[in-house]
C-alpha cells in the first residue's frame, strides 16, 4: 500500500488513492473476464455433453432409429462434398 505520510497534500493523497483504485478495477475486470470465460466453456461443455448422449441413445435403440442414423450420416457427408465442390469452384 501507499506511504500515508503525515506531511503530503491532500491533492496528493487524492492522487494515490485514485491509483490504487484504478489498480483494484484492473485486477477486478480481469477476474470478472476470468470467470466469464470458464461459465462459457462449462455450459458448451454441458451442451456437447448432452448431444453425445443423446446421439448415444439414438444409436443404441431399435432398427428405425439406426436407419435414420446412418441416412443423416450420408446426408451430412454427401452435403460436405457438395459445399466443398461449390466453394473450390467459386475461389476459381
Amino acid at each position: 500500500m501507499a506511504d500515508w505520510g503525515r506531511g503530503q497534500s491532500p491533492g496528493a493523497v487524492e492522487e494515490i488513492l485514485d491509483r490504487e483504485n484504478k489498480r483494484m478495477t484492473d485486477s477486478l475486470a480481469s477476474k470478472v473476464t476470468r470467470l466469464k470465460s470458464d461459465s462459457d466453456f462449462t455450459s458448451m461443455t454441458g451442451l456437447l455433453t448432452g448431444s453425445v448422449k443423446r446421439f448415444s441413445a439414438m444409436a443404441r435403440s431399435g432398427r428405425d432409429n439406426r436407419k435414420l442414423l446412418c441416412g443423416m450420416a450420408m446426408g451430412l457427408i454427401v452435403v460436405f462434398f457438395i459445399l466443398s465442390y461449390f466453394l473450390s469452384r467459386a475461389r476459381t
